[in-house]
């Protein structure tokens, strides 16, 4: 199904940070952007249109996608099975599994995939995944393994760069279940000149050991028990310049960006992304706000100190006018182990009644139907055990950063509004469930997955919501300024495609039907969705 909703959006972040509105571009910056010619036709507008579909057996059985041009295969993580299946994709609208990819030799489970010209590229986590990992090269075509290398713990994510040359992995490093071991976050820069003997370039943390303290005096979060800096660094996601001289790694849990030099295999800094105020960007905080503690679609704001962490996983990058944007889906995430857990519930906490008052709130703040169901963590805004701020996880929006990483512009309240009235799921329903407002006290929508098209002279940013479902689509040629598109969830209850995980883009001129395509693995249902982009 797809729909257009012709509803009035909420408050929006304006740009904080100077940059051109001129719409001239230049090619984006990322693998995970698209590298089509300008000559293609600039549509007015666009509409996403689903012609395929591929169920790979069950929830975990789809996750991220990688498509090959020169194979014209889609390679898709099952999460189930711990492998990789081969679709092929010769017609986008009947995708055909013919082969899976074992990486069982590794030790571990493959966690993302990456694929150009002819070469697949398999992050596998190690076993222990508190292990190194592996980094595994495959022939697209024979599915023949020609090389592999050591990467850092729980390689998360793969990209390769825009020339094919280099191949950067993210290595979140997560703790074990009790926390007894922790290893290094890290970003592994590898070598793919000659893909027979592949050459990699560790990227450390461990230069910002010692500066825990000033770090977290510029709000980068670092709390992991007895953790330093580079222990408790989880790179997430990784988008790349044009130029291949500079990398923006998502620092998901810590709330922050590192920026790393390629040539010098170094990370330049990290830059904390700061909090959203929910006294002026609404959200619906509660899935018990209506009669008889039942859920209630209530987007508003709070005139108190709630802030949402940005948090985000995925990010992508574009250049317009010879300036590199970020774009990233604010998810958030938290820690949830058996040896540290940071979520809790408002209602469980001792507020600083000078400051959570029922006038600010209209009635009890820590009640269910206002702020009492609303998870937040533990490790802000408490002074002595008494808490006199509040602090969501995921900012349920996507934004646009200049290269510096400063704040251009976010979504606000929109994505939440723009759910409001999905035919197949009612408003804030998670994905493994089918009822109104469950993720209203937890992350709402849950952006996850962020890709950036370029369609002639225009840019598209197509955004996964994890929960309930679909993919948005917004204008962002004019970063300071995106407008909404279109959005479409092919959703139908707790039938169809549930739970986005990996959206990808693949532009006319890879695409084996010569139109542009955008290819979704959804996690919960376990089904890659094609989705063909119609220009109007």
């Amino acid at each position: 199904m797809r729909f257009h909703l012709p509803i009035a959006l909420g408050s929006v972040l304006v740009a904080v940070a100077a940059c051109s509105s001129d719409q001239s571009a230049v090619a984006p910056s990322d693998a995970a952007a698209v590298r089509a010619p300008a000559s293609d036709p600039t549509p007015s507008t666009i509409t996403l249109e689903k012609i395929g579909g591929f169920a790979g057996g069950g929830e975990g059985a789809a996750e991220i996608t990688a498509f090959d041009e020169v194979s014209k295969r889609l390679f898709v993580v099952n999460g189930a099975q711990g492998t990789v299946d081969v679709l092929d994709l010769k017609n986008p609208a009947s995708p055909r599994k013919v082969a899976t990819i074992s990486v069982a030799q590794f030790g571990g489970s493959a966690n993302s995939v990456a694929a150009d010209n002819n070469v697949v590229a398999v992050a596998v986590e190690g076993t222990p995944r508190t292990s190194p990992g592996t980094v595994a090269f495959y022939r697209a075509t024979t599915l023949q393994l020609i090389s592999s290398v050591q990467v850092g713990a729980l390689p998360d994510m793969l990209t390769f760069t825009k020339s094919g040359r280099l191949v950067l992995v993210a290595n979140e490093g997560e703790p074990s279940a009790d926390y007894s071991i922790d290893p290094e976050g890290s970003v592994s820069i590898i070598d793919v000149s000659n893909i027979n003997f592949p050459r990699v370039t560790p990227v450390s943390f461990a230069a910002f050991n010692g500066q825990e303290a000033s770090l977290r005096s510029q709000g980068v979060r670092i709390f992991g028990p007895g953790a330093s800096a580079a222990q408790d660094f989880e790179p997430e996601y990784v988008a790349v310049d044009d130029a291949e001289t500079t990398a923006w790694v998502t620092l998901q849990e810590n709330n922050a960006l590192a920026v790393i030099d390629i040539p010098s295999a170094t990370v330049k800094r990290i830059v904390p992304l700061g909090y959203k105020s929910h006294s002026v960007n609404a959200l619906d905080a509660s899935d018990r706000d209506g009669p008889s503690n039942t859920g209630l679609i209530n987007i508003r704001t709070w005139p108190v100190p709630l802030f949402g962490m940005y948090q985000p996983d995925a990010i992508a990058a574009y250049s317009v006018n010879g300036q590199t944007y970020l774009v990233t889906a604010n998810e958030g995430d938290a820690r949830d182990y058996a040896g540290f857990a940071e979520e809790a519930r408002v209602n469980s906490l001792a507020l600083d009644a000078n400051v959570f008052t029922a006038a600010a709130c209209g009635g009890a703040c820590n009640a269910n139907s206002r702020l009492g169901r609303l998870t937040v963590t533990n490790t802000l805004g408490s002074s002595n055990g008494v808490f006199g701020a509040l602090y969501a996880f995921g900012a349920r929006s996507f934004s646009i950063w200049t290269a510096e990483g400063q704040l251009v512009w976010d979504s606000g309240d929109q994505l939440e509004r723009l759910t409001t009235a999905v035919p197949g799921a009612p408003f804030n329903a998670s994905n493994s469930d089918n009822a109104l407002d469950s993720r209203s006290d937890n992350k709402g929508p849950e952006p996850e997955g962020v890709t950036v098209g370029r369609l002639g002279e225009k840019y598209y940013a197509f955004i996964g919501l994890e929960r309930i479902g679909g993919v948005m689509v917004y204008d962002v040629t004019v970063p300071t300024s995106p407008t909404y598109v279109t959005y479409i969830n092919t959703r139908n209850g707790l039938a169809g495609d549930l739970g986005p995980e990996g959206v990808e883009f693949v532009p006319a001129v890879r695409s084996p039907s010569k139109e542009p395509l955008v290819i979704v693995g959804n996690e919960i249902s376990g089904t890659t969705a094609i989705f063909r982009v119609n220009l109007e």
